[in-house]
């Protein structure tokens, strides 16, 4: 594939500089060289990416940065420009999402049976290789997506990760047909879940300390929503702990009926407090976790997304202001999702 501009040779990116409280100036501007597609990749042109909290997490030390000065960002959508040695999957011009996952060995046992979540020497995006809080971005074709055409760039960012792991979150809850659900905090994976709990039929209670979250998740059509540490009004047969506190994690496993799963959908979780196995475990109550996600559950939630329509709630920010819109995810300033535009 021939690029179709080759004038640029330098890119705007933000990179992780000494990781930090988010206030201290973690993240910084940074001139790159534009990446060049390898065999088998393919190079985006951004056009969004998602401010996800594992970015938070990367930037503040929460998850120790696999390299120095890496560029987050792993929900990126973008138009392809240039395709490297034998990449024929996408053609110049056509629009394609780079997520979290990036990269699986394919060999090992949890590959081969299909948990490819759990691959032993996986690569990620934005922690591994340079993400998408840049102008352009590389990745293997073969996990990269092709996107609902209902969605503009700006609303399908948030779909490859917040929307991809929400959908994999819920799963895990093994929230049965009817059911009732409990969402703890209601930010970008929380607002794309919700929806698709409300369209199979299930009644949803949201738990946040957010004021406009709580707004937020009435307008979307929840049962209640109320504070974090609140009980929810009636008992639940699953829940999800979006919010990385592990404090919450013992009142949801509480509010939990007999037979529920709480499932913990973050990549990172601050210390769960002991448990009392009479009171939040006996009766088959069950604690799960959430890693990753397969490529068969994101084109599974794509196909989802577009078929019931989903309603994005984002925040689109210039990419020049990505610290701001990092800083304004860490101090709750974010209904739905943050999203850079270059």
């Amino acid at each position: 594939m021939v690029p179709i501009s080759d004038t640029a040779t330098m890119m705007r990116a933000w990179a992780v500089g000494v990781p930090g409280p988010i206030d201290s100036g973690p993240l910084v501007p940074v001139e790159r060289p534009v990446p060049e597609p390898g065999p088998g990749e393919i190079r985006v042109k951004v056009a969004a990416c998602g401010v996800c909290r594992t970015d938070l997490h990367l930037a503040e030390g929460d998850l120790a940065p696999r390299r120095p000065g890496v560029v987050p960002g792993h929900e990126v959508v973008g138009v392809v420009d240039a395709a490297g040695p034998g990449a024929g999957r996408f053609r110049a011009g056509e629009r394609a999402g780079i997520a979290w996952l990036r990269r699986t060995c394919g060999r090992c046992r949890w590959c081969r049976r299909g948990a490819e979540n759990l691959c032993v020497a996986p690569g990620f995006t934005g922690w591994d290789a340079d993400g998408g809080y840049a102008e352009y971005a590389v990745v293997d074709e073969a996990y990269a997506y092709r996107l609902p055409a209902g969605f503009d760039d700006v609303s399908a960012a948030p779909l490859l990760c917040a929307g991809i792991i929400g959908y994999r979150a819920l799963r895990r809850a093994a929230l049965p047909p009817g059911g009732r659900l409990g969402i703890y905090g209601f930010g970008a994976s929380a607002h794309l879940a919700a929806q698709v709990a409300l369209a199979e039929g299930a009644t949803v209670h949201v738990l946040t300390r957010s004021v406009d979250a709580r707004r937020h998740a009435l307008e979307l059509g929840v049962a209640s929503a109320g504070a974090a540490d609140a009980a929810p009004p009636e008992p639940l047969d699953a829940a999800i702990l979006f919010a990385p506190a592990g404090e919450l994690v013992p009142p949801a496993l509480a509010a939990l009926d007999r037979g529920g799963t709480l499932a913990v959908a973050g990549i990172h979780l601050s210390d769960v407090p002991p448990l009392d196995y009479q009171r939040h475990l006996f009766q088959e109550r069950q604690l799960r976790s959430v890693t990753a996600n397969t490529r068969a559950d994101g084109e599974e939630f794509l196909a989802l997304a577009s078929r019931l329509g989903l309603r994005v709630t984002a925040q689109p920010y210039p990419l020049g202001d990505a610290d701001r819109a990092l800083a304004d995810l860490a101090h709750g300033r974010v209904t739905g999702a943050a999203v850079l535009v270059p």
